[in-house]
């Protein structure tokens, strides 16, 4: 074995967290990471069905060229539908980039105030979320307020919640993971709450909020709230491991169901987000501020990342509709995207 093979081997067991025993390791991590990288995305799709992926589909935004659309692998299994590169899709997380753009733009109307404290936005709360007079609504973007992730709560996904109120309930009265601005900590209970504040404040439906100030603005047609706002049909299917039949119409709360949309779509509003197009006047320093420019997703059946990179000027965003406990998948599809960005950055030298 070779000094370089070693040093690769070395990366995957911090990769994968197993730093025990090389026994451990799972080798199809190490199989694709040595194996040479493929002349075109194309072909870098194509193989990543043989790792255990059912589907995949990526988009890519050069600067200056033809957006690049590429699939592989089933939109549905059963039915044999091949995967469409047009497909909508489960986005899971990605959509708090829209919840934090929807925030900025409240922010900068006057409408809401980072510094106000929870207990100013929810005085229901007091007494039932720890903290609530010091957690601000800057710290719950950031995910710096210390409350309980939601989604970690026994038996969430295995017995979901009804409705946004429900899942609120499933954290009530926990103690906070740590003080307000202390640590961060990822947890989707700030987001729920945030949704739930850009409804308060705009007495509307927050994904309507965001339709018409950033998805219209920008031409956005296949961004959808739900799968309750489309033709199910149109959404690609999703699968988990060791559970035979598509799982997509799985509803984890009113609230909670996943936004869905085409990758080209979220392609777009990420570009938007990057050069500043989505921004007005000076929203886009109140954005730096308090979230990040890129993001990923992750929710049964669905794994999904959107990412700018300044270097070639491009976007690249990934929809895999597989997932599994062990996490095989996700490590999987994050070694797959990264060597299709290492193909982008090999073409733009050639």
């Amino acid at each position: 074995m070779t000094k370089k093979q070693r040093i690769l081997i070395i990366r995957i067991v911090l990769l994968v967290g197993t730093a025990i025993s090389m026994f451990f390791v799972p080798w199809i991590l190490v199989r694709i990471l040595i194996t040479p990288l493929p002349d075109t995305v194309q072909e870098q799709v194509d193989k990543s069905i043989k790792y255990g992926l059912d589907g995949i589909i990526v988009y890519v935004d050069e600067a200056g060229k033809e957006p690049g659309f590429y699939a592989a692998g089933w939109k549905n299994r059963e039915n044999k539908i091949p995967a469409d590169p047009h497909s909508l899709f489960k986005i899971a997380s990605i959509s708090k980039l829209y919840d934090a753009v929807a925030i900025t733009k409240l922010v900068h109307q006057g409408r809401l105030s980072l510094d106000k404290t929870l207990a100013g936005y929810f005085p229901e709360l007091v007494g039932r979320i720890q903290y609530t007079d010091k957690i601000t609504l800057r710290m719950l973007v950031q995910h710096r307020s210390g409350i309980p992730n939601l989604t970690d709560t026994p038996n969430f996904w295995i017995d979901p919640p009804a409705s946004s109120q429900e899942a609120l309930e499933r954290v009530l009265d926990l103690p906070a993971d740590f003080g307000p601005g202390k640590k961060y900590r990822y947890s989707n209970t700030n987001y729920l709450l945030i949704s739930l504040l850009i409804e308060k404040v705009t007495g509307e439906d927050k994904f309507q909020f965001i339709k018409d100030e950033i998805l219209d603005p920008l031409g956005l047609k296949n961004t959808f709230g739900s799968m309750n706002d489309e033709n199910i049909d149109d959404v690609m299917s999703g699968y988990y491991v060791g559970i035979e039949e598509d799982i997509k119409a799985g509803d984890y709360g009113t609230k909670l169901t996943s936004m869905i949309a085409s990758a080209e779509d979220v392609g777009i509003f990420l570009r938007a987000l990057n050069d500043g197009s989505v921004f007005e006047d000076d929203e886009q320093e109140i954005y730096s501020s308090i979230y990040v420019y890129e993001h990923t997703g992750l929710m049964p059946g669905y794994q999904s990342i959107a990412r700018y990179h300044k270097d070639i000027d491009a976007v690249v965003v990934m929809f895999v509709n597989t997932t599994d406990f062990e996490g095989y998948t996700w490590n999987i599809g994050t070694i797959v995207y990264n060597r299709v960005v290492r193909i982008l950055r090999r073409q733009e030298r050639s």
